[in-house]
């Protein structure tokens, strides 16, 4: 570097404008006062170059310092010497000011005389490092110097040395953000949730769900009352039982002593055992005690009962129509049936019997439209406590007019043999092996239609003749021809009710009657005795 007076290169302003610096008005610049801008330094060890007083953008848009050389600065004259004599770690005491009293920064175009601040000390050179110890590595070389053209280093990749250190803020995110976070992560596992529950438990095409319960069933108490149907069945059935022969089978239920009450059309063709079974499913044989063909009843005597309960025999005179009854039996094999229905009738004639060459049974029977099939023949039919009413004999049915044992179906017309009625031929079955039949003594015209009931005027076929001598009816003065209008206080039209009350009444009992003779109405009184039985 020589003392030689240099001029400012005129490239200097296309270098502010490479470098994207304002252009600095002359004018603007006469007009403003000098701004302090913070010189680049160069190394300690180097020069400084030709053009080192290159323009040099001022801070904040301020006008552009040049710090060339002045011309008139001696060889040997420090680049920083002020405008006046100042003691400085640059200049001695008393160094004189540059020709013009300007100082050695003139700024382009500024006005005549001006003067520059003066610049800040530089920086202490930095000590120097003690020496290594043997073995230890050297330390790292220093940072690279700070960019050209920014005064001090400072631009956007050093910091500023003047400016404060920046304490940086720790921040918390805002709770909104992770309160709706949340939300929505609630509504998508319940949206997962309840898609995933529809999947696995949805029905498919052909109807079934594999998800799919039936509510338990709800507990309670399976005892009833005693007086209602199902008590009235529980207490009853143990009592019943079915009765097993060669050619058929029927119904019948368990008495004083033991005794087994059954129709006898269920034992009629008995040619072999009579198996009995009870409600527990326990069977043993029985031995026929006797029977009363015109009655249809029959008695039997088990080998075992099995502890099993007697029935409670009741009162037929006190049913009365309307009553409730229940009919207990084996329709059809099935054993342990129960049904119900009330009393629709009170000595209601009916015919019993008769099938495969038997004779007819004629009864006064309790008609009830609780159901009674082929099977129940036999069982008991029994009112609202429990006790023995009548005996199940007979059906009514569409092909035929009454049928005992036939395989036909219930229309809802059962008959059954009253049990007082059956009470006298049990006991006297049960002490004599036999049973007594009432009868008046006189055959009856079965082919009259008029009003009563009319004994016959000649003999039957088997040359019988219309009034036995010395019979009950020839003893109260019945004559053929005469027309029966009454028996007993109860008007007849029927031949077969006539018989149906004449069998109905003991032997020997005494029963007024009323009768027509030739337009004439008369009344007497008939003592019915005992036929032989058939």
């Amino acid at each position: 570097m020589t003392d030689e007076a240099r001029t400012p290169e005129p490239e200097a302003a296309d270098v502010r404008e490479s470098q994207g610096l304002e252009k600095t008005d002359p004018e603007a610049a006469q007009a403003s006062e000098p701004t302090h801008v913070r010189p680049s330094f160069l190394p300690a060890d180097e020069a400084p170059p030709p053009g080192w007083g290159s323009p040099t953008p001022a801070l904040s848009g301020g006008p552009t310092l040049d710090f060339g050389r002045p011309d008139d600065r001696p060889s040997g004259t420090p680049p920083f010497a002020p405008s006046h004599q100042t003691d400085s770690p640059f200049h001695g005491p008393g160094n004189a000011t540059p020709q013009g009293g300007t100082g050695a920064f003139p700024v382009p175009g500024g006005p005549a005389g001006g003067s520059a601040p003066p610049p800040p000390p530089p920086p202490p050179p930095p000590p120097s490092a003690p020496p290594l110890p043997p073995g230890a590595a050297p330390p790292p070389p220093p940072p690279p110097p700070p960019p050209q053209g920014t005064p001090f280093g400072s631009g956007p990749m050093w910091p500023n040395p003047m400016e404060p250190p920046r304490v940086r803020e720790r921040r918390f995110p805002s709770i909104g953000p992770l309160i709706v976070i949340a939300l929505v992560v609630a509504l998508v596992a319940g949206a997962a949730g309840s898609a995933g529950t529809y999947l696995l438990t949805r029905a498919n095409d052909s109807g079934s769900n594999p998800g799919y319960n039936l509510e338990p069933p709800p507990s309670g108490n399976v005892n009833r009352a005693p007086d209602s149907i199902a008590g009235v069945a529980q207490q009853v059935i143990p009592s019943v039982v079915s009765i097993q022969v060669a050619d058929g089978a029927g119904s019948g239920f368990l008495i004083k002593g033991g005794y087994v009450i059954t129709n006898n059309h269920v034992v009629a063709d008995a040619r072999g055992e009579i198996t009995i079974q009870y409600s527990n499913r326990k069977k043993t044989s029985a031995q026929l005690v006797g029977r009363s063909i015109s009655s249809d009843l029959a008695v039997l005597k088990p080998d075992e009962t099995f502890a099993m309960p007697e029935m409670q025999l009741g009162n037929s005179d006190q049913v009365v129509v309307g009553d409730p009854v229940i009919a207990i039996g084996s329709p059809l094999g099935l054993a342990g049936t129960v049904t119900t229905g009330i009393v629709s009738a009170l000595n209601r004639p009916v015919t019993a019997g008769g099938e495969r060459g038997s004779v007819e049974s004629f009864i006064s029977a309790i008609q009830t439209d609780a159901a009674i099939n082929p099977g129940n023949s036999g069982g008991p039919l029994v009112d609202s406590g429990g006790r023995v009413v009548g005996v199940n004999s007979a059906i009514a049915s569409l092909g035929r007019g009454t049928v005992g044992g036939g395989q036909v179906g219930s229309i809802g017309l059962g008959f059954a043999i009253p049990i007082n009625q059956a009470r006298r031929v049990i006991e006297e079955i049960i002490t004599t092996g036999k049973s007594q039949t009432a009868r008046i003594g006189a055959s009856l015209d079965l082919q009259y239609q008029g009003q009563g009931v009319r004994i016959a005027s000649t003999p039957q076929q088997s040359g019988q003749p219309p009034i036995v001598a010395g019979g009950p009816a020839d003893k109260a003065g019945l004559k053929p021809g005469d027309v029966v209008i009454e028996f007993d206080g109860k008007p007849v039209d029927d031949p077969t009710e006539l018989i149906v009350a004449i069998r109905s009444k003991a032997p020997g009992t005494k029963v007024p009657v009323k009768f027509q003779r030739g337009g004439q109405e008369q009344s007497t009184t008939v003592t019915l005795e005992s036929a032989p039985e058939e």
